[in-house]
């Protein structure tokens, strides 16, 4: 694809307003548009509380917080801080309200199309024509717009392509090595850095959904070999109660014994210091979630479980990576760099579903399937490596 379009702002905005893991893959965009625009001013405007991802990123010069319901005074406030304060518009997001913030605040704009599964059912092809209507407005107001395609298409791939229309050759945003730029990191509390111990390995059980958890008693398995090769275990989850909980279940299927080795650090990290936490380990092993691309960007050892979620399109970014695609859609493991995907066995994996029963709630079977002996070896390779 060869196009241009002649365009030298001095001010950027950048619109993700969703969770974490989706403010961290907006990195490579940042880091590309830098090229493209040295002298440029970029601000970031994201969900409250879902912004440091981006701590210390030298790119960025202000980030502008909002709520994901805002009252009609929040509106009016923001809407005072953003109008017509910028050139251009970069909308990583497909909802609404995304573009009309950059319509607020841009004088022109970029955006990321929300789409739907195509030629699997008849409503997922009613949700694509409604999506497309839906997007006609959209693509009216911009110079430039790309599709998501959840099941070929990376996320990072998809980013990179807003900036496509300012080459001359698109090709050339995916012929150098492109990388995660993790937050800068942040010193863990003395109370828990007297626990640490070399070597040690994090583990990220609890996901965002349950639909993406791994079994109970897969978990005990797994931590139990992991204390009989020599190394200590940091469990790592948000503050969130399930998560809390969650870790706690889990410890109490664990012999006394192999509870000695276990550092559980459940709700007590910033999201800084769960990367500088993760820079010292030995490896990584998480669920699909966005502390696992956390692990990724921090160059460490990174085994990620993955049940109905696409590799293709959003398994974790191995940094260094040259090209659009590092990922097969179906593969029981595969490596690529610093990161390993292992997706259990079936034909209908990955679904992207929510689950089996296509609901936040379910479980996937895909995941029950995933036996501890696939982790376990998967582990040792990395650790052996």
């Amino acid at each position: 694809m060869t196009s241009s379009l002649a365009l030298k702002p001095n001010k950027v905005l950048f619109i993700a307003t969703r969770q974490i893991g989706d403010v961290l893959v907006t990195t490579p965009l940042i880091t590309k548009a830098r090229e493209l625009w040295p002298d440029a001013e970029f601000h970031f405007l994201g969900y409250r509380g879902k912004l440091d991802m981006l701590k210390g990123n030298p790119d960025i010069t202000q980030t502008i917080e909002t709520s994901d319901r805002p009252g009609f005074r929040e509106y009016l406030r923001l809407f005072r801080r953003l109008f017509q304060r910028y050139d251009l518009a970069i909308v990583t997001q497909p909802s609404d309200r995304a573009y009309l913030y950059s319509l607020i605040a841009a004088r022109k704009r970029v955006g990321v199309l929300g789409g739907h599964p195509q030629g699997l059912t008849e409503l997922d092809k009613a949700k694509k024509s409604k999506s497309d209507k839906q997007n006609t407005w959209k693509k009216a107001i911009c110079l430039h717009t790309v599709d998501i395609d959840y099941f070929a298409q990376h996320v990072i791939t998809e980013k990179l392509r807003l900036l496509e229309a300012f080459y001359q050759d698109a090709r050339d945003l995916f012929s150098k090595p492109i990388s995660v730029s993790a937050p800068v990191g942040e010193a863990v509390t003395p109370s828990i850095a007297c626990q640490l111990q070399s070597p040690y390995v994090v583990v990220h059980p609890g996901p965002l959904t349950a639909y993406k958890r791994w079994p109970l008693a897969y978990w005990q398995t797994l931590l139990t070999w992991i204390t009989q090769q020599g190394c200590q275990i940091v469990l790592s989850a948000s503050p969130a109660k399930q998560d809390l909980q969650l870790n706690n279940d889990i410890l109490s299927l664990l012999d006394e014994e192999t509870r000695k080795h276990v550092v559980n650090t459940a709700g007590l990290l910033t999201i800084p210091q769960a990367g500088a936490l993760i820079r010292g380990a030995i490896a990584y092993v998480g669920v699909d979630t966005s502390i696992t691309h956390l692990a990724a960007a921090c160059n460490t050892p990174t085994v990620a479980l993955f049940g109905p979620t696409p590799p293709t399109n959003f398994g974790p970014w191995p940094n260094g990576f040259v090209g659009n695609q590092p990922y097969q859609l179906r593969a029981r493991s595969q490596t690529v760099g610093n990161v390993t995907i292992l997706q259990g066995p079936g034909e209908c994996v990955p679904c992207r579903k929510a689950g089996c029963e296509d609901r936040a709630s379910s479980n996937s079977e895909c995941l029950d399937h995933l036996e501890p002996s696939q982790v376990i070896e998967a582990l040792q390779k990395t650790i052996a490596a």
